[in-house]
Order: C-alpha cells, then structure tokens, then sequence
C-alpha cells in the first residue's frame, strides 16, 4: 500500500543532535505488522517526551516517530480478532518506543496489542485516559484489591496537577474516597483541584521529613505517588495501620530511602504499577471500568486539545516536568 500520511519524525544528525519535525511518510515505511491503524487521538506522556528528545533508554534507533498512546480506525488486518473499520485504542507495549507511534495518522501493530473501543467509551475520551488514565486506575484497582476502603480515612494523591495525579484524584473521589491533593507549591489553582473532587490541597512540606525518625505521626490511611524520592518516605512512615501506598513515578528521585519499621510496624503495603507488561486481561477489565463505573465527570478540566502545529512546543514543556493535565493530540487537526 503505497499512501502518505503525516508524522512527527524525530533524527538524529551526524553531530549526535536531535530534531524533530512534522513530515509525510509512507504507510510502505511502517513495520510489517498484523493490524494497521488510521490514528485519530494520541495522547502526550513523559515516556514520549523522552523518545522525541533522543533518549536512548528509551528508543534505541532513529529516525523515530514517538506516541505510546493510539485510538483510531482499523484500516486493514491479518488477525481474525479485527475487522476494517472496528474502533480500537492501543496503550503502552512497545509503542512510540521502538515501533512507530501514535505520533503518526498511521501505525501497524501486532494484533496482541490491540483493544477492541469499550461500549459508552468514544475514540477521544480513550485518549483523554491513555496511559496516564491507565496508569490511575491500575494503582486504585491495585489499593481496593489490596483491601484500601474510603471508610478507611483519608487518601493522598501526589502530584496533583499532572495528568496521573489528576485521574488519580478524579476516579478515587468517584468511589468515595476523601481525596487530599499533594502539590509541590501552592499556587492560585487550589480552586481546580478542588473542583476535580480533592476535599483538601496540601503542599510539600507535608510530604518532605528530613528528620531520621523511622515512623511519624500517621496522617494519611493510604497514599497514590508519583513522585518518588523523600516524598513517598515520608509518605511511607506517615501511613496509618495496614494502608496502601501505590508508587507510579520518580520525578524527584528514583531511589528510596528508608526503613523496614512502616512495614514491620504498621503493617505498611508497598505496591509498585507499571502498565507496559500489564496482562491484556486485566488491562481490558481497567478500560472497561474507565468507560463505565469509574469514568469521571469532570475528565475534561485536565485537557489540553493540541494540533500537529503544537506538539513541538509541548514535547518541550513535557520534558521540562512543568506540564500540567493531560495534553491531547488530534490528528485530524
């Protein structure tokens, strides 16, 4: 099949510098897959930042076209499973990182990667989740699994203003818990977080114990991190009896400091989520509870709609760790 369609192309030059640029390339170019898919949202994540900044521990081999979130329309298929025209989403595996991602109005796919659209989910709002939205659900699923209930008391969400702190917030609120809005600074946005469901907004200083006592006054019944570091520490020595804490990020740091004493003492729960290797089973059972029971009202006010025109610009506020929501790509735009 010999058609071009636009995508963001990240290269590497002879200096060992990276640019990117928006290009026509030919579905031809595209890995010999099961599955190909006419994209019609993407959704911008930390991962893609890295990709399109040349990361290597991340894409090993340019030129690249980055974008680990995908929802479109199934143009053709080998996989029985798939016909032209199904609406589907594709999130994580290997996408946007080795293989040409939804960065593109095209990709091919593996047919194991692929999921069938949800019932009362649209193409967009599949992508207003993407992995963020994912990332959310898989560490609340994991806390309610693990026995965290809102009667418990109160539940922290770290890294409130990004787009895994947000859905955090929105779909925890949705199933009751009192939600307590972690923020790095207090800013003149505490009324936002409020609206997205947090009963409270607190800053910092709550969640930096320098001291080296091993366990502090209990403040939380659980905890959702995406900051890593001193942060989730401290989070771990002021978790009450028996809570769960969920670690989804290192944005401070990736090492983690600590004792065995909120574990031994207090009966502390580490879970740890990671949703590249998450089996399909449990993945469809997540999408399906966003679509439905757990989707929030509210998804919206964490939106950013971007074109192709903007993606450069916000690639680079990404990277920065200074983005804020979650940031939509339309490729139709």
């Amino acid at each position: 099949m010999g058609e071009n369609f636009k995508a963001l192309q990240v290269i590497e030059n002879e200096s060992g510098e990276f640019n990117r640029r928006v290009i026509q390339r030919d579905i031809s170019d595209l890995p010999d897959n099961d599955v190909l898919i006419r994209v019609k949202y993407s959704g911008l994540n930390y991962k893609d930042a890295l990709s399109a900044s040349g990361h290597k521990g991340v894409t090993r081999n340019y030129p690249h076209t980055p974008g680990i979130d995908a929802a479109g329309i199934i143009e053709s298929s080998t996989d029985s499973r798939f016909q032209k025209g199904d609406q589907v989403l594709v999130s994580s595996y290997d996408l946007g990182m080795n293989t040409d991602g939804g960065f593109g109005t095209y990709i091919s796919v593996p047919g194991d990667w692929v999921i069938p659209l949800p019932d009362k989910m649209t193409l967009r709002e599949s992508m207003i989740f993407g992995t963020a939205g994912l990332t959310a659900a898989q560490g609340l699923h994991s806390m309610i699994h693990n026995g965290q209930k809102p009667d418990m008391g109160k539940l922290l969400v770290t890294g409130a203003r990004g787009a895994v702190g947000g859905f955090a917030i929105m779909i925890a609120a949705k199933l009751g818990f009192d939600v307590v809005a972690g923020v790095s600074q207090m800013h003149d946005d505490t009324e936002k977080l409020l609206n997205l469901g947090a009963c409270e907004v607190v800053d910092s200083s709550l969640t930096n114990d320098k001291s080296s006592r091993p366990l502090l006054r209990p403040a939380w019944a659980g905890a959702f991190d995406v900051i890593g570091g001193n942060t989730l520490a401290t989070i771990l020595k002021s978790v009450s009896y028996g809570g769960n804490v969920v670690t989804v990020g290192n944005i401070e740091s990736h090492e983690l400091k600590t004792t065995v004493f909120p574990f031994i003492l207090n009966g502390i729960n580490l879970l740890g989520v990671g949703t590249q290797d998450t089996p399909m089973s449990l993945r469809t059972q997540l999408w399906n509870l966003l679509a439905d029971d757990w989707k929030p009202d509210n998804m919206n006010d964490i939106l950013t709609e971007i074109g192709f025109d903007e993606l450069d610009q916000y690639l680079s506020i990404m990277i920065t760790k200074k983005s804020r929501g979650r940031i939509l790509l339309n490729l139709d735009s």
